[in-house]
């Protein structure tokens, strides 16, 4: 097994269809504690399956998600680079009427003031973004839950409400 695979997983599906449970002999009476360990193997054998499902399913995914990205990103940069020649013809009609100094001036004013405008709207976008508030809190309570913090455990709890 290389490094990128996983214990049910190959580089293209999962190895295997169903999660790997062992069987236990239900015909002879156990402890508790063998009870108890084997409920906890057969739980740690179903998350690290349900794990390895995932971990198959989201990397096919993100191959694809990075493909389609790829793709985009080669896209825009051949349409940033194609609108060069669509403001150098915006500015050759221009000169039909104008100068070819004054055509080519007012389309380079005319990008600046696109630009800035992108710019602007950018800015207020990112001035937007808040803070996880719910994710601070659920911070704040996982610390108060510490050993001999029981009166900050129940002032977090009582504040959410």
């Amino acid at each position: 097994m290389s490094n990128d695979e996983g214990m049910f997983t190959g580089a293209k599906k999962p190895q295997v269809n169903s999660i790997p449970l062992s069987d236990v002999d239900t015909n002879t009476k156990g402890s508790i504690g063998e009870l108890v360990s084997n409920a906890t193997e057969q739980i740690s054998s179903l998350m690290r399956a349900e794990i390895e499902l995932a971990k198959a399913e989201i990397q096919v995914e993100a191959k694809k998600g990075a493909i389609g990205g790829g793709l985009f990103t080669v896209a825009g940069v051949i349409a940033l680079y194609s609108s060069f020649f669509f403001f150098f013809a915006l500015a050759e009609v221009l000169k039909i009427w104008l100068w070819a100094w004054a055509a080519y001036l007012i389309i380079f004013f005319a990008m600046l003031l696109f630009a800035a405008l992108l710019a602007f709207i950018g800015f207020r976008k990112v001035k937007q973004i808040k803070a996880p508030k719910k994710t601070i809190e659920s911070v704040a309570e996982l610390r108060a839950l510490r050993p001999g913090n029981a009166e900050a455990a129940l002032n977090a709890r009582s504040t959410d409400r």
